[in-house]
Formats: structure tokens, C-alpha cells, sequence
């Protein structure tokens, strides 16, 4: 049983540096064919090339952190954080992307919560990948609004941290097909986005090694992805 679910593990590993390759291939044609073109007409856009540059920076360290906190999981500093602070950051290193795409960013943080048990850097980098891939792909889904939500809220298991939009095409069903097709089909998500959906496999990865779930969420009239973070059994000074 061990030897199974060890190759289990390495065929998953497989599957997501399938899909990290692919979408890398993305932002490395689009800086290639910016150079040719500065080399024609002489000018280059450099703000335009850095932006396409540390999206594709982010997505290999969000992935080499998915790998190394895999490989730890059983060693995880598992701590207290503030979801709302988490979110913040969030929006701030979405912030570049999202405007370069159009899409406004909002910070949606339904009542107050006290601390959640996570691991900072791991929920962080989930999300980021997240908002990265919802952010990508809703200029191409044609929705009512290029906006994204970055929310909490309650829930019957917990407090529920995830990216929300406009957009009803997502759903457990989209996801469920994405896993099943992770590596083995370039567009494994082709209802919410034409890439390899690189983005929301590595924030799987890394939501799995902290022994929680990603999941497909509604918040108010949105749909998007998200977790169910437990609240801290700490008892807190108000």
C-alpha cells in the first residue's frame, strides 16, 4: 500500500511540472516575441516584460514551494494567522497582474474573525495562484465585470478564505475534470481558462500538504475557488 501511494504521489508530481511546463511556455513566447519585435521597430515595452517575467518567476516558486512543503508535511509549522491580513498581502502582490489585465481588485471581508490555523507563506502563495489564474482568465470569458474578490466568510466547517468573480461556468464539476485531465490534456480547465491552469493545480499542491481541501466556493452572488481554514483554539485578548 505504501509503494502505491508513494507512486501515486510521484505521478501527481509528474502531472503538475506537466502543467507548470506548459503554462511557462505562455509568458516565455510573449517576452520572445516582444524582443523580436523591439528588434523591428527598434522599441521594446519594459514594463511589459517585467510584468510577464515575474508572473512566470511566481508561478515556479509557488510550485517549488507546493514540492518542498509536500516533502515536509509532516514537519509543518502549522500557526495562528489572520485571514484578513493574509488576504491583504494577497491583493498586494495581485496587484501588478490584475492591473495589467484590467481587473479590479476588492477586499471583501465579511465580519470579524479571530485567527485560523495555517501555514502563512503556504495559504499565501494558494491564493496568489489562485487570483493569478481567475485574473488571466476573465478577460476571455467575456463576464459582466473584471473584478476579483478576494473574501472571507463563515461557514458551517469553518472560515472560508478564497478569489471570487463573475463567473457561473465555474463549478465542482469543472474542477473535478480539471484533476482527472491534469497533465494529460493542455486545457484540463477549458471552461474557466484556455491555459494549462497551471496556476490552480499548484495551489492544490500546496492546500494538500497542509491537510486542507481546495474547493469550488460562492460568496454573495460570486463564484470562485477557496478553503476551509479552522479557527485557532488560542484564546485571544479582545
Amino acid at each position: 500500500m505504501a509503494r502505491t501511494g508513494a507512486n501515486n504521489s510521484a505521478i501527481l508530481s509528474q502531472q503538475l511540472l506537466l502543467s507548470v511546463t506548459e503554462q511557462l511556455k505562455v509568458p516565455l513566447l510573449q517576452i520572445a516575441r516582444e524582443a523580436e519585435h523591439g528588434q523591428l521597430s527598434g522599441t521594446t515595452d519594459p514594463v511589459k516584460i517585467q510584468l510577464t517575467a515575474e508572473s512566470a518567476l511566481q508561478l515556479i516558486d509557488n510550485y517549488a514551494l507546493g514540492v518542498r512543503l509536500n516533502l515536509e508535511q509532516s514537519q509543518l509549522e502549522i500557526e495562528p494567522v489572520s485571514v484578513a491580513s493574509v488576504l491583504y498581502d494577497t491583493g498586494q502582490q495581485l496587484d501588478s497582474v490584475a492591473k495589467s489585465y484590467g481587473v479590479d481588485l476588492e477586499l471583501n471581508i465579511a465580519g470579524r474573525f479571530g485567527p485560523v490555523m495555517a501555514h502563512r507563506e503556504g495559504l499565501q502563495a494558494a491564493l496568489v495562484s489562485l487570483g493569478t489564474s481567475l485574473i488571466e482568465a476573465l478577460p476571455a470569458l467575456q463576464t459582466k465585470q473584471l473584478t476579483l474578490q478576494l473574501a472571507t466568510h463563515r461557514c458551517r466547517y469553518g472560515i472560508v478564505a478564497g478569489v471570487y468573480a463573475d463567473i457561473e461556468k465555474l463549478s465542482s464539476e469543472t474542477l473535478r475534470q480539471g484533476r482527472r485531465l491534469q497533465g494529460k490534456a493542455r486545457q484540463p480547465l477549458a471552461t474557466l481558462t484556455h491555459n494549462s491552469g497551471a496556476g490552480v493545480f499548484v495551489a492544490d499542491a500546496i492546500l494538500q500538504a497542509m491537510d486542507l481541501e481546495l474547493k469550488v466556493s460562492r460568496h454573495h452572488r460570486l463564484y470562485g475557488l477557496g478553503t476551509v481554514l479552522q479557527p485557532s483554539q488560542q484564546l485571544q485578548l479582545v
